[in-house]
């Protein structure tokens, strides 16, 4: 089993905690643990006689006392060094990464903690944690691979030793673990990138290089010396081969009964012995000043057969503290590496390929072609680690917030923005596009990149627009789950969103049908005799003054104030929702059962995107902002006509139980397997109609600095893009770099005086035949769009969204006039025939237009009076002379200034069809007046909503929805008619 959030959590209050793991429990151990002498390797330096020769390797040693072993002066001074060097490089990791605490993890069978000891101090002294798993003596080779699979996968642990009986560490299991976490060096890889020399990528055996590291440590020059390595072989044997030879040595290796032993020891400078079992050397054999370092696993003790007459063993220096330490280096180093490796760097992508058909076939049939990549190796190949992800079966998958905390120092990636110019009602494929655009990207350019979409809601997918993955050879991958209920994010708004109304009128009831005293009782109940307030009433009582936490302590003025919301059921501005068409919910009356004693109201239903809690998931960049704006949200006015919010309801911890998971953004794939994040889908008229701040903050990370992030507006760029930049950019702090401005030959002759359009009506003849007249007159959108990119400040590149009935005059023209109107560049795009391929222009073109220098601004000042800020809008976006308010707005405006909310950016509900508040009026119109009927405010979201028109929130059902079209086939599972 995986070790437990907590008791990681546990682990980290000791600096050298170890966890032992059994069959039946898992115990965790300080530092404090017994002390066990231990000494796993030893150093024997013969020094001849009183009178050394300067040219012997061993006259440079001598030799000290160290706890109960020997240790010579070499050693001391070279573990201290290791020590010091390892802790500065952890200092300097944790000055950026301060969350980092490296940790090793020894797996070993049975209760002797011989190595456990050793480690434990040596890691204390640098810094770091180490965590023993015990397995029983008995243990198979499969339980030991199953402990070494999680420890694989642990992100926390960046180093891991087998200290485990020889029989129990075949190929199969050693080459199981991971050769970035191999510290001891023992996997097939280290040792083969030890013996080409690649050192640097490696792990060398620390036995093996405190062996070098004692030789190193002297003036004497090892090149043209000798060195025997007596013993079995093995992974130590080899890698001290190759770490000799790397000196110029001359390197013999020899088996104990091998004829010749006995000439290559009197010739030796350097004996080495891996192995002794009951083998030893005879003192007459060892030459004086020669070095014999003996690195068996055995203990060294007064039986070692080395008489006296050649060497005590009073000055055996012991390598064990030395082979620690530099053991905990290369855990250092494992945690460089893996922090470089988190670092920008282009993707290992594998892309899926993409053989467009000619004609193309339907969305779903598309989709249904191409198999998705598993969504855990699409979540590796971007850099995420697997416990960042949380898989929704294998094609979506969650992705933890944690992931910010990771790369926070991590340059942002280039932001574009995909908008567009005032739209048919057909759409002119703005989310097409952006796919398009990441295919080309990354599948053709090699650059990483990242597209953020809106979760499209269940209404339009069952009513008139149908799905909305994007389209043909440019989207988002399995379509069907894309456009259903993918990861309940929308769900879980629904679940928010109508507690909060029954709360509502679960309140007016109560409060209208009980005594002060009564209601006081069942709010603060005395439970086995003991009354408390919670936390959340606790805050209510601040904000009304009351400082007081003991419920018996109130004053009867004081009940009468806390108990007593007494929202006037007239002005409750909270509704219901449901993730459906229905026109019939858009005006109901509850309260009809005879349990709620009269107590009716009107209220309405709007569809579930429309719900504030929407906005606010798209907006917020964090849990505890989340759960803040939740609190602030105005479910209506008391009738003295203050506020009333969800924290005065007492909902708010409910509300982010049940949002805490649709937090997280959902990661997809295109259809030449780019990543995607699905988050969020605000309503675009009443809400600011942009994907989640988060997934956008989630995606720059992840694709690095030179990496790109394409996210989407809704609508045109006079509503999605204007909200884009004055409500999202403000509460993410982040700042594009491009705006794509998709437009369509089709949407242009439209503007231009041709005919209307209606979805499911056949195109009038101008919108099939070439008109050139048309599509240059209506090119004043396209101006006017781009104009207003430019008030931002930011570079426009245009998107001509080509569909087959376009002529090669109408595209040159478009792009023609796009260019001359300020555009940086204007390009072709044929991705929904051709998949990324038809838009690596529009790649190429962003690419560049990301380089210039960009000057962002933000339209208004949030301090201006909202009166101002809102006639901004109209004259300088829309084109309006100026604005007309209604009564009833001037009203509601002296109301948001008197509560304090007139620092809030504006967020304009008008027709998407028009620039102005006419959506018959195409073009540019000009000369109108902006009349203004009604101003709203989403104070949890933070903004405020003026209504121009009328604006429904709740869609109905056209005569022949698309549901008419969607089915399942039940042998095969398979849907279809989606789109």
């Amino acid at each position: 089993m995986r070790l437990s959030a907590a008791l990681r959590n546990a682990c980290r209050g000791f600096p050298t905690a170890s966890v032992r793991r059994s069959r039946t429990n898992i115990k965790v151990f300080g530092s404090e643990g017994r002390s066990v002498p231990v000494s796993s390797s030893w150093l024997l330096v013969r020094d001849g006689s009183s009178s050394t020769s300067s040219g012997s390797v061993g006259a440079a040693i001598k030799f000290g006392k160290h706890g109960n072993q020997t240790v010579g002066p070499a050693t001391e001074i070279a573990v201290r060094d290791i020590i010091q060097r390892s802790k500065e490089e952890i200092a300097v990791l944790q000055k950026s990464h301060p969350a980092l605490k490296p940790v090793l993890a020894i797996i070993q069978a049975g209760e002797d903690d011989t190595l456990l000891e050793m480690n434990k101090k040596m890691a204390g002294k640098i810094g770091l944690n180490v965590i023993q798993i015990s397995l029983p003596r008995e243990c198979t080779e499969d339980e030991i691979i199953e402990e070494v699979l999680k420890l694989n996968e642990d992100d926390k642990v960046h180093g891991v030793v087998l200290h485990l009986p020889q029989a129990s560490l075949p190929s199969r299991v050693l080459n199981t673990l991971k050769p970035e976490k191999d510290v001891d060096g023992v996997t097939d890889l280290n040792i083969g990138r030890l013996v080409r020399g690649e050192l640097n990528e490696s792990f060398v055996p620390p036995v093996a290089s405190a062996v070098m590291e004692l030789l190193g440590r002297h003036e004497v020059s090892l090149e043209g010396k000798t060195a025997v390595i007596l013993g079995e072989n093995g992974p130590l044997e080899v890698a001290l081969q190759g770490l000799l030879h790397s000196r110029e040595m001359v390197v013999l290796s020899s088996l104990w009964n091998a004829d010749s032993l006995q000439k290559q020891v009197l010739q030796a400078d350097v004996v080495v012995v891996t192995s002794r079992g009951n083998m030893s050397v005879p003192p007459a054999w060892v030459r004086p000043g020669a070095a014999v370092i003996n690195c068996s696993p055995a203990l060294v003790s007064e039986e070692v057969n080395f008489p006296g007459q050649v060497m005590e063993i009073s000055k055996a220096t012991g390598v064990g503290p030395l082979a620690a330490a530099l053991r905990m280096q290369n855990v250092v180093s494992s945690s460089t590496r893996w922090i470089q490796q988190q670092q920008y760097k282009q993707w290992k992508l594998r892309c899926l390929k993409l053989q467009p058909l000619s004609p193309v076939p339907s969305d779903i049939e598309i989709s249904r072609a191409q198999t998705p990549k598993a969504i855990d190796q699409l979540a590796k190949e971007i850099g995420l680690l697997s416990d960042e992800i949380e898989a929704y079966g294998q094609t979506k998958a969650k992705v933890r917030l944690s992931l910010l905390d990771r790369l926070k120092e991590q340059p942002d990636g280039k932001y574009v923005l995909v908008a567009g110019i005032t739209p048919t009602p057909l759409g002119e494929g703005k989310s097409t596009v952006t796919i398009g655009l990441v295919q080309a990207l990354t599948a053709h350019l090699k650059l990483n990149s990242f597209a953020c979409l809106r979760q499209p809601s269940q209404g339009p997918t069952f009513g008139v627009k149908g799905g909305a993955a994007g389209g043909g050879y440019a989207q988002v991958i399995p379509m069907e789950e894309f456009n259903l209920h993918l990861t309940g994010d929308i769900h879980a708004i629904t679940a928010a969103n109508n507690l909060v109304a029954a709360a509502i009128d679960a309140r007016i009831l109560h409060e209208a049908t009980q005594s002060d005293k009564a209601l006081y009782n069942r709010l603060v109940p005395s439970v086995n005799g003991v009354r408390k307030f919670s936390p959340i009433q606790i805050a209510r009582l601040q904000r009304l003054g009351i400082e007081k936490t003991d419920p018996g302590t109130l004053t009867a003025e004081e009940i009468t104030a806390f108990v007593r919301l007494d929202l006037d059921p007239e002005k409750v501005t909270w509704q219901r929702v449901v993730d459906t068409n229905d026109r019939f919910l858009r005006k109901i009356t509850v309260g009809q059962a005879n349990t709620e004693k009269g107590h009716t109201r009107q209220t309405q239903f709007d569809i579930a995107v429309a719900s504030e809690i929407m906005a606010i998931l798209a907006l917020t960049d964090g849990l505890g902002d989340m759960k803040e704006r939740l609190g602030r949200m105005v479910v209506g006015s008391s009738r003295k006509g203050q506020p009333v919010t969800a924290d005065d309801l007492g909902v708010t911890g409910a509300l982010a139980v049940l949002m805490k998971d649709a937090i997280k953004p959902t990661l997809m794939q295109t259809l030449e397997g780019t990543p995607v994040f699905v988050h969020a889908g605000p309503f675009a008229n009443i809400a600011h109609g942009n994907s989640s701040v988060l997934a956008d903050k989630l995606a720059l990370k992840l694709v690095g600095e030179e990496g790109f992030v394409v996210t989407e507006a809704g609508f045109g760029a006079d509503i999605g893009m204007e909200k884009f930049f004055n409500i999202k950019c403000r509460a993410s702090g982040l700042q594009p770099d491009v705006v794509v401005l998709v437009a369509t030959v089709r949407a242009l002759k439209m503007h231009g005086g041709g005919p209307s359009v209606s979805a499911g009506a056949p195109l009038p003849s101008e919108y099939i035949n070439e008109n050139l007249k048309l599509v240059e007159d209506g090119c004043s959108n396209l101006k006017k769009q781009i104009q207003i990119a430019h008030l931002f400040g930011v570079p426009v590149v245009v998107a001509l969204n080509v569909f087959k009935t376009d002529t090669q005059a109408e595209i040159d023209l478009v792009c023609q006039i796009a260019k001359n109107s300020g555009a940086s560049d204007a390009v072709a795009c044929h991705h929904w025939s051709r998949g990324g391929r038809g838009s690596v222009e529009l790649a190429k073109a962003v690419r560049d237009a990301s380089s210039q220098q960009n000057r962002f601004q933000f339209l208004y000042d949030l301090q201006l009076p909202i009166v101002e800020k809102i006639r901004t809008i109209a004259q300088r976006v829309y084109g309006a002379d100026d604005i007309e308010l209604s009564p009833e707005a001037q009203a509601k405006i002296d109301y948001f200034n008197q509560q304090g909310f007139g620092s809030l950016p504006i967020c304009m509900a008008k027709t998407h069809l028009s620039l102005s508040h006419m959506p018959d009026k195409k073009g540019v119109p000009t000369g109108f007046i902006l009349p203004i009927r009604d101003v709203r405010a989403s104070i949890g979201a933070g903004f405020i909503y003026p209504l121009v028109g009328t604006m429904s929130t709740m869609p109905g059902l056209p005569t022949r929805p698309c549901f008419y079209d969607i089915d399942l086939d039940p042998e095969t599972e398979e849907i279809t008619g989606l789109f």
